[in-house]
């Protein structure tokens, strides 16, 4: 009896923890892809970004914030990612939400960000997004409706999950 016990015990505990590497993996397809709220947000150096600076292609858009601490266990995956998919047509932002850019910048000498930050200093960009929590994740196609989306922290650096963004990419006609 002790030892079905235990092996059932140990059983359970690598089905948990298989779930929660999925999970980790996963995001969750939006299938009325509906047109992603409009934004302008200004970067750490002043300069001005809206989706339309993005259109094209598919767009990895992270809402997070500095006091998170999921989202510090995923920027360093996030910045994996990027690396993976700087030069293959994929735009990556990570959208701060409710900070300065002195908070930002003192956070990036222990987590560093790669990829393009902007600031939703008062909020008001989050409030138009079907955001759920931080981090809180989309994915949008290169005409940009929300295709995809991660509620909580991911493996950004998955070769999975990035090959459903790389295959949101337009493809030249044949």
């Amino acid at each position: 009896m002790k030892r079905t016990l235990t092996t059932l015990l140990l059983l359970m505990l690598v089905t948990a923890s298989s779930l929660g590497l999925a999970a980790r993996t996963a995001i969750t397809h939006i299938k009325e892809k509906p047109e992603a709220p409009g934004f302008i947000l200004k970067d750490m150096d002043g300069n001005k970004y809206s989706q339309d600076s993005f259109a094209g292609m598919p767009v990895i858009i992270n809402f997070w914030a500095t006091w998170c601490p999921p989202c510090r266990a995923e920027l360093p995956a996030m910045n994996r990612a990027w690396a993976k998919v700087k030069d293959k047509g994929v735009a990556m932002i990570a959208v701060n939400v409710g900070e300065d850019e002195d908070t930002i910048f003192s956070f990036q000498a222990d987590y560093p960000i790669d990829f393009t930050i902007l600031l939703d200093q008062d909020g008001k960009t989050i409030k138009r997004w079907p955001v759920r929590g931080l981090p809180t994740t989309f994915v949008l196609d290169p005409q940009g409706r929300l295709v995809y989306r991660a509620v909580g922290g991911r493996d950004w650096d998955d070769d999975a999950l990035l090959q459903k963004v790389l295959d949101l990419r337009i493809k030249p006609e044949e």
